[in-house]
């Protein structure tokens, strides 16, 4: 009976053995057909035409005439508005007016200079847009009081002179005034304006963005600008303009 039960025994480790090699290799099969469709879809992926992207659309490009006020009381706007009178639209800021105006008239505007790009942005490109304004303000050491850096402290500015400045023996001081704004028509008395102020030496740019997820061929070029929109209801209006140049100051 030992001689009939050893090939049995032998018999059932084989057909173990033989089970055992055959689902290492369905799963060696398995593991090549997904690998299989990964790098098809991968190829598939990589040979379409179209891709769906999220892109920075540019909705409007103008250049800044100045900075000013409502003549008269804009809706759902606060009393301290600022304007940043461009040449195509109107950019008014419902927040971060006061700071700017305690900035524009308790410095000397000689010495104040923007130091960022005005690009904003419109996250829904409903007439509403936000960012922020750098200016800083330098002036020789000697010609600084007490008085000037109580006024920096309390209006948030910090100190940032640079070698250039250390090697005229200046010193400069930054601010950066988060604002948000709504977008109206070009003013109305821009050409008095144009006409009171001389052309900046440098041009400033203003400019609105916003972000689309957009559908394009793999090759395509930069996305083309869209059409801003105004707030609605949003008419033309005068404005008065601050009693200096800032910029033109700036840039020379």
């Amino acid at each position: 009976m030992q001689v009939n039960q050893q090939p049995q025994k032998h018999s059932s480790n084989f057909v173990k053995s033989n089970a055992k090699s055959l689902l290492f290799g369905s799963l060696a099969v398995a593991a090549l057909g997904l690998s299989g469709c990964a790098t098809s879809e991968v190829l598939n992926s990589g040979s379409s035409s179209t891709r769906t992207t999220s892109a920075t659309q540019v909705l409007v490009e103008d250049q800044l005439v100045a900075f000013g006020r409502p003549a008269t009381a804009l809706p759902n706007m606060p009393a301290s508005s600022v304007v940043i009178v461009g040449e195509k639209n109107s950019y008014v800021l419902s927040q971060g007016g006061p700071e700017m105006v305690k900035l524009l008239t308790n410095l000397t505007p000689q010495n104040i200079r923007v130091d960022n790009e005005m690009s904003f942005y419109s996250p829904n490109n409903d007439g509403h847009f936000q960012g922020e304004m750098k200016l800083s303000y330098a002036k020789l050491k000697d010609e600084f009081k007490r008085s000037d850096y109580q006024f920096f402290l309390q209006s948030g500015g910090k100190e940032c002179t640079d070698a250039s400045d250390e090697r005229i023996q200046a010193q400069r001081f930054c601010f950066t005034i988060p604002i948000k704004g709504g977008v109206y028509p070009a003013v109305s008395n821009l050409s008095l304006i144009q006409s009171k102020y001389n052309a900046l030496t440098k041009p400033y740019p203003v400019s609105i963005y916003t972000k689309t997820e957009t559908t394009r061929t793999t090759n395509d070029g930069a996305t083309t600008a869209g059409k801003l929109v105004m707030l609605p209801f949003a008419l033309a209006f005068d404005v008065v303009t601050f009693p200096f140049q800032l910029l033109d100051a700036a840039s020379k």
